[in-house]
């Protein structure tokens, strides 16, 4: 009903509902309204009624819950005067009150009635139609793009579990069927050129026939892979499931980190392809490609070729805090927690403090079901002013969530080299995830997949108005 809410809470003194009343102070009550995201401001009210309020703010549309419509008790008719006094109107919503803990449970388990009306109104305020979001998809084909990091193999055994072992309680798995998927910085330029960009992927493999192997398949596919042989072997992350269900993960392949001679020769080869290009996004895995010695030497000869510079990491061995002066970071909640082992703050406060030290000028930090966050950077002054909108996840429910994070970045990156916003960045984003979700291994999201995604969900409000 507006665009600023403001909620006003009755002090301790003038809740009368009996002794030791009431059970949850003021500020308790004030906190967990204001952690609401839909709440903009809590007023704790000193006054027995809200008149000085409301004649202070003036506000447009005053709300009151259903029972109130008939009542002629004083002191709401003297708040109501006020209200219509200054232009406003009083609205009666809903005053229901569920008693059953079952439908209340019930509630909390199907989010995507609010989160549906959350994107809506996303959409709605930063313009993100499916034709504006459909032009920086096309203003992003062609787009040279140089992607650099760990190329790492996803390796897929599909088992059926046959019963526990008869040595030991575990359990007895006979393997089926062996799938090879393309991870690391190079899944991430495979998405690129599924999008309709021009991917350059520089890496680090190895100098045997699987890596002559790999390289002729993105080059298939149209990625420009400048890959050095600096590996002993492929990195390689084993996963076994039985049906769609992941068991355990084994990883195949230790960070080898290069010397000074071999880091100034990759830089070198970094800072010649970006020459000319448009964007540079780099993935740190935690393998040893990406060093503080490497971005040290990159990111300021980057920023002089480049418009745009995203990154992202992964592991416990990354150099997130190196990421300095990028336009867009892409981690995880955990991930920046675990860097800066601050697991206590609130997600505002650890993404500025992330931001502050890095000085990247936005993030989308991404929170797995929960979807994503992006902060505005270009806002620093105070934590508190940390601009941010949050996007839902918009998958349905994900059949395997390996690489949605990569289709995130790919995404979001290439709305930014269109010209795109923050929002719509994150928003096409959220969309390449959700497409990436519903399928199986690290497949590469096209273009086609994220316009399709988006023209079924603009069916989706007229389905409903049809059968509402």
């Amino acid at each position: 009903m507006g665009d600023l809410l403001v909620v006003s809470v009755s002090a301790d003194p003038h809740v009368n509902k009996g002794l030791d009343r009431p059970l949850i102070p003021d500020e308790l009550r004030a906190q967990s309204l204001a952690a609401l995201e839909c709440v903009d401001a809590v007023y704790v009210n000193p006054h027995p009624t809200a008149v000085e309020l409301l004649a202070e703010l003036r506000p447009d549309v005053y709300v009151k819950g259903r029972e109130y419509e008939q009542n002629v008790e004083p002191r709401f008719v003297a708040e109501k005067e006020t209200v219509v006094r200054h232009g406003g109107r009083v609205v009666f919503s809903s005053g229901d009150v569920v008693f059953s803990s079952t439908e209340l449970i019930g509630t909390l388990t199907r989010p995507e009635r609010f989160h549906a009306e959350k994107v809506s109104r996303l959409r709605e305020e930063y313009g993100l139609t499916t034709s504006h979001l459909s032009g920086l998809l096309h203003r992003g084909r062609g787009r040279r793009i140089v992607v650099i990091g760990d190329y790492i193999l996803d390796r897929y055994h599909f088992c059926d579990a046959t019963g526990v072992a008869g040595e030991g309680p575990m359990l007895s798995l006979r393997p089926m069927q062996q799938r090879d998927y393309d991870g690391g910085a190079g899944v991430i330029a495979l998405h690129l050129a599924a999008m309709g960009a021009r991917p350059t992927l520089i890496g680090a493999l190895a100098d045997d026939e699987l890596s002559a192997q790999i390289s002729m398949r993105l080059e298939s596919r149209g990625v420009d892979v400048q890959c050095h042989g600096g590996r002993r072997e492929v990195v390689c992350k084993h996963r076994y499931l039985v049906d769609h269900s992941k068991l355990f993960k084994v990883d195949d392949g230790s960070p080898s980190p290069g010397d000074s001679q071999l880091e100034g020769l990759l830089a070198a080869k970094i800072i010649a392809a970006c020459e000319g290009a448009d964007a540079a996004i780099i993935v740190d895995f935690g393998y040893g490609m990406i060093t503080a010695g490497l971005l040290a030497r990159i990111l300021p000869e980057l920023r002089k070729r480049v418009e745009i510079i995203s990154g992202d990491v992964s592991g416990q061995q990354s150099q997130l805090l190196n990421f300095r002066g990028v336009d867009l970071l892409c981690p995880t909640e955990r991930e920046i927690r675990e860097t800066l082992h601050d697991f206590s703050s609130g997600l505002g406060a650890v993404a500025w403090r992330m931001l502050n030290e890095t000085q990247a000028r936005n993030a989308i930090v991404t929170l797995g079901k929960q979807g994503m966050v992006s902060f505005d950077g270009n806002q620093r002054p105070l934590p508190a002013r940390l601009a941010s909108e949050y996007v839902p996840a918009l998958a349905g429910h994900a059949i395997d969530p390996l690489g949605c994070g990569d289709a995130l970045l790919s995404a979001a990156t290439l709305a930014l080299v269109g010209g795109g916003s923050l929002a719509a960045a994150a928003f096409l984003g959220a969309v390449a995830a959700a497409v990436e979700a519903q399928e199986i291994g690290n497949q590469p999201v096209s273009a086609e997949q994220i316009l399709s995604q988006l023209y079924q969900r603009d069916a989706l409000p007229a389905a409903a108005r049809m059968a509402g």
